[in-house]
C-alpha cells in the first residue's frame, strides 16, 4: 500500500500563490509518473499537470505558464507551485502518482481564490 499525504492548499486571493506538496509512503519500490488533478465544484476531476520520473513534465492549457510541477525523488515528494492563481482555479486538488501500475489517490486539499 502506498499513502499520500498532501499540503499547501488555503484560501488566497486573485494573483496570489501557493505551493502545494504531497509526499509518498509506504510500500514504494518505485514511483512512475506523479501528477496533480482538480475538480471545480460541480466539475469533473482534471489532470492539472504531471511529470515522469526523468522529469518530462506535461500541463494543462489552463495553467501553461502559471504553474509548475517538480518532484523529488529521494524524498518520494511532488510539488505544484501556482502562481497568478484565478478565481477558476478553485478546486480540490489530488495529488496521484503510479506505483507499479497502480494509481494511488491522496485525499485532497482545497484551493480557493477569491476575486
Amino acid at each position: 500500500q502506498v499513502q499520500l499525504v498532501e499540503s499547501g492548499g488555503g484560501l488566497v486571493q486573485a494573483g496570489g500563490s501557493l505551493r502545494l506538496s504531497c509526499v509518498a509512503s509506504g510500500s514504494i519500490s518505485s514511483i512512475n509518473t506523479m501528477g496533480w488533478y482538480r475538480q471545480p465544484p460541480g466539475k469533473q476531476r482534471e489532470l492539472v499537470a504531471s511529470i515522469t520520473r526523468g522529469g518530462i513534465t506535461g500541463y494543462a492549457d489552463s495553467v501553461k505558464g502559471r504553474f509548475t510541477i517538480s518532484r523529488d525523488n529521494a524524498k518520494n515528494t511532488v510539488y505544484l507551485q501556482m502562481n497568478s492563481l484565478k478565481p477558476e482555479d478553485t478546486a480540490v486538488y489530488y495529488c496521484n502518482v503510479n506505483v507499479a501500475v497502480i494509481n494511488y489517490w491522496g485525499q485532497g486539499t482545497q484551493v480557493t481564490v477569491s476575486s
